[in-house]
């Protein structure tokens, strides 16, 4: 476990000079899991994807190495890792021999996973690999942006959800509209999200209506993704459902938490970053 024992996020911390995975600020998911349907076996598979663009370390003759980062922390894990103490982290390590690309792997996905309390996977590319990280411009599905019903909650509201009608149908659904505040900072965290299911027809300006509830919701994105997926489940009684936020990138730092039932959607066939 780290050994940070205060959260960084709003306050104004300098970067290590050298690395030091004591930095990393682990945030328990049972704080953020309230809601009725995640007080026993959670009712989703997922992950938590981020990307760290900004990655920087000395090789063994003190040359300067870059990559792009991939983690994948599985939604069962017991800490939800800090995004603030990651940036910290990460930027520990620009003036640091840390060796080849594959010692910094192993290093990473050590320090990670014991934070995490969960095995994290970790993946490192090079400058080469950089044009296939791309996000799609278009996502897969139907645009929902336009479906305005002109009723805006100011939170979250499940009530909002509805079906319309008994037909069951299997489609994928996408925003690029949503907004949600950190809940230390106030600062709004814009995102992308793809909703695919198979159940009765859910109503659009509901749903619109539903995501618009977040735009002053104050939570982690990982809590956002979860409330979205527990609401909609029992509002709507989907047979699967698969829901993955794509966050805008902050301080070299995105994140795409996912959650699903049943069997998973192919990020491909979402059109999500790989």
């Amino acid at each position: 476990m780290s050994k940070a024992t205060e959260n960084p996020l709003g306050r104004a911390v300098a970067a290590p000079p050298d690395y030091d995975s004591s930095v990393l600020f682990a945030i328990p998911r049972a704080q953020g899991r309230q809601l009725p349907e995640l007080s026993g076996e959670l009712p989703f598979a997922g992950s938590d994807r981020w990307f760290a663009w900004e990655v920087s370390w000395l090789n063994d003759k003190g040359v300067p190495q870059i990559a792009v980062a991939r983690f994948d922390v599985p939604a069962d894990s017991l800490n939800i890792i800090e995004s603030k103490s990651l940036k910290l982290y990460l930027q520990s390590m620009n003036h640091s021999l840390l060796g080849s690309a594959a010692q910094l792997k192993t290093l990473i996905t050590r320090d990670l996973s014991r934070v995490a309390a969960a095995p994290v996977a970790v993946e490192l590319y090079g400058p080469e690999q950089w044009p296939a990280l791309a996000r799609a411009a278009v996502m897969a599905g139907e645009c929902i942006d336009d479906d305005f019903s002109g009723v805006l909650p100011a939170e979250p509201e499940r009530a909002v959800l509805e079906c319309t009608g008994d037909e069951i149908v299997s489609e994928q659904l996408y925003s690029h509209l949503f907004r949600s505040r950190c809940p230390v900072t106030g600062q709004p965290d814009w995102a992308s999200l793809a909703i695919a299911y198979t159940g009765p027809r859910i109503a659009r300006c509901g749903l619109l209506a539903y995501l618009a509830g977040y735009r002053n919701h104050a939570a982690y994105h990982e809590q956002c993704v979860e409330q979205m997926f527990c609401d909609i489940s029992v509002a709507c009684r989907p047979s699967r459902l698969d829901i993955c936020a794509n966050f805008l990138r902050r301080g070299g730092l995105d994140i795409s938490p996912r959650r699903y039932s049943g069997a998973p959607v192919s990020r491909d066939t979402l059109q999500l970053r790989q």
